[in-house]
């Protein structure tokens, strides 16, 4: 029997295009109820099961963070990929936490390589005091140039995940990516012995970490609070 294994949430519609019979597990940074992948987290029903990361949980939790480390910041930016799902579902959630601190959310949008480099400039031209990156597969692949634009503009970031921050961005809060994999790996052994995706109830991400890179925090003129650094998973020296 074989087994696909699909990361983000164009895969596993490519997957779902491609196969109807064919087993798929899944990793997705969105609700797959909303986006239309499954029927049901508890009874997902076709050849899909796996693993979701709740962003509208998640989101908020990054904004507070970030309040926490730059409490004068009153401006934020969100630049996002207008053609993934979580663009459209979890900005709601984020604007909602930042009215809540009484901070202004300017959503940009990018989809390019150039949108990008027009993004951060935008940020200057606008003010922003820090910017939260939503989970997108088009982000992370271009994760160098955006850790990079950055460093460039001077801009602290929150990232969804560590491998920005092991590049160079500043803090990190999300899913921890073992924990992940861990979690799509044991359903991936479980249909190999012959059970169904239909059978198998959508699992949640629970597992959280939150990484700060000290370096680049010093190198932005940043002083990390200790009650943040004393909640961190790990710390970057």
């Amino acid at each position: 029997m074989s087994v696909i294994l699909a990361d983000g949430v164009p895969s596993v519609f490519a997957a779902k295009a491609a196969t109807k019979t064919i087993p798929i597990v899944f990793v997705v940074g969105a609700d797959p109820v909303k986006v239309g992948l499954v029927e049901s987290f508890s009874r997902p029903n076709g050849n899909l099961t796996g693993v979701s990361i709740l962003f509208s949980v998640v989101g908020p939790k990054r904004v507070e963070l970030l309040h926490e480390l730059l409490p004068t910041v009153d401006t934020i930016a969100l630049p996002g990929n207008p053609r993934h799902p979580n663009f459209q579902l979890d900005t709601p959630e984020i604007r909602a936490a930042a009215d809540a601190l009484r901070q202004h959310l300017e959503v940009l949008t990018a989809s390019t390589e150039s949108d990008l480099e027009a993004a951060f400039a935008t940020m200057v031209q606008l003010r922003v005091g820090a910017l939260i990156l939503l989970p997108d597969p088009f982000l992370v692949v271009r994760r160098e140039q955006i850790v990079e634009l950055a460093a460039r503009y001077a801009m602290p970031a929150i990232y969804p995940s560590r491998v920005y921050v092991d590049l160079g961005g500043l803090i990190s809060y999300g899913s921890s990516i073992l924990d992940l994999e861990k979690q799509a790996g044991m359903y991936m052994g479980k249909i190999l012995k012959g059970a169904k995706p239909a059978d198998l109830p959508i699992q949640q991400s629970t597992k959280t970490e939150l990484v700060i890179n000290l370096k680049t925090a010093k190198a932005l003129g940043l002083t990390v609070p200790h009650e943040l650094l004393a909640r961190a998973d790990e710390v970057i020296e």
